[in-house]
């Protein structure tokens, strides 16, 4: 029987597997992760993924480090008395540190709120969900009409990346486009997609979902013949459903060190952590640095030591539009936007190199557990953020 210390992590996105690769830094552990799925998906391509302009998927081969066991699982409850996953599959998984890394997903409101909707509107938010829309996409002519519902960054870059490919999109934001940007960031935005013909409509909300339609809050009914939502914000259940405390949102409720305030075996990472109650924005730029420090966390309970409190700034918000454009919104460490904003092309090489900058880190720290560097000094007036708001961005 090993004497090692076993550490699960829960959720193998950009978190969880910067997190598994971190613990390496002791040799003695026993460290597996538990993911859903096969492949590692990069959300923040899934709208290119949608529109085939470039994949979404990577091979956790090329991403874990040696020694990391991958168990292709859902955990269906935390046992946390027992300190025991229990899978999808029947089996159990036994841990003595749980890093809980599941992440977020879209939220397609139900019937009651948006009629139709659940029915009838595509989801980008995961891969099922992605491929879904783009086999739906390929079987329309290029000429058929395209909505996208929510003018955050993620309904942003994917109504550009379908009016690049010269389809007709129209985006209904339900209030003002990009509304974590400065007015400079919006201004850049705005100019950008009625390069590309996108129809912007900032003043009107979605009421009602149709086969072939959407209905405006305005009355006015718009052909669609492909409707995408990208507005709302979901965590899953799993902390809710296995006793822990939440927020309203179902985040994992922990303490300034990642760990949860119902048990201190369990550290949370990424979007699913609400630390102190006051999550951070939902995004690739926030959960490799909380991967990082939920390892730390974890490594520092192993030792005997106090884990150091969350330590983390942002730098801003880099938006593409299309393949050959975006957007660069600068921001306070706190993650408030200043009114500074790059557009363009040269913005477009930037957003390609943070998309392939995640990836390199995470190989990184496999390759050399322990490298991962983060920027600090923000975390002390970090803002709350609203459903709404954690979509806007990715």
């Amino acid at each position: 029987m090993s004497n090692s210390t076993r550490v699960v992590v829960v959720g193998g996105g950009y978190a969880g597997t910067l997190a598994a690769n971190r613990l390496r830094q002791r040799p003695d552990l026993e460290i597996t992760l538990v993911n859903p799925r096969p492949v590692f998906v990069e959300r923040i391509r899934l709208h290119q993924m949608v529109a085939d302009t470039g994949t979404a998927t990577a091979d956790y081969g090329t991403l874990l480090g040696d020694g990391v066991r991958l168990v292709v699982d859902a955990v269906e409850r935390i046992d946390s008395v027992a300190r025991r996953l229990e899978l999808t599959s029947g089996a159990a998984l036994d841990y003595d540190y749980l890093i809980y890394a599941v992440g977020s997903t879209g939220a397609v409101p139900a019937q009651a709120s948006v009629p139709g909707a659940a029915e009838f509107a595509h989801a980008i938010c995961d891969l099922e969900s992605a491929q879904r829309l783009r086999y739906a996409l390929a079987d329309l002519p290029l000429g058929a009409p395209v909505t996208v519902v929510g003018g955050g960054l993620t309904g942003i870059e994917t109504a550009s990346e379908l009016a690049e490919q010269g389809r007709p999109v129209t985006l209904v934001c339900g209030g003002a486009l990009g509304a974590s940007l400065s007015k400079r960031g919006r201004r850049s935005v705005a100019k950008q997609l009625r390069r590309l013909e996108v129809t912007i409509a900032e003043t009107v909300a979605v009421s009602e979902v149709r086969w072939d339609s959407v209905v405006l809050s305005d009355g006015a009914v718009l052909p669609s013949s492909a409707t995408v939502w990208t507005a709302g914000f979901a965590v899953p259940d799993l902390a809710a459903r296995s006793g822990l405390r939440t927020d309203e949102l179902g985040r994992l409720l922990t303490d300034e060190t990642l760990t949860a305030v119902d048990d201190d075996r369990i550290v949370a990472a990424g979007d699913c952590a609400a630390p102190s109650g006051r999550p951070l924005r939902m995004s690739c730029q926030a959960a490799g640095p909380l991967g990082a420090q939920a390892a730390e966390s974890v490594l520092a309970r192993i030792a005997g030591r106090t884990p150091a409190a969350l330590n983390q700034a942002f730098v801003g918000q880099c938006i593409s539009i299309g393949r050959s454009g975006g957007t660069l919104q600068f921001a306070r460490t706190d993650d408030t936007p200043v009114n500074v904003a790059l557009g363009g092309r040269t913005t477009a090489a930037i957003k390609e190199g943070i998309c392939r900058g995640t990836l390199w880190a995470i190989r990184r720290e496999a390759a050399k557990p322990g490298s991962y560097f983060w920027i600090k000094g923000g975390s002390g007036s970090r803002p709350s953020q609203t459903a709404d708001e954690q979509v806007a961005i990715k």
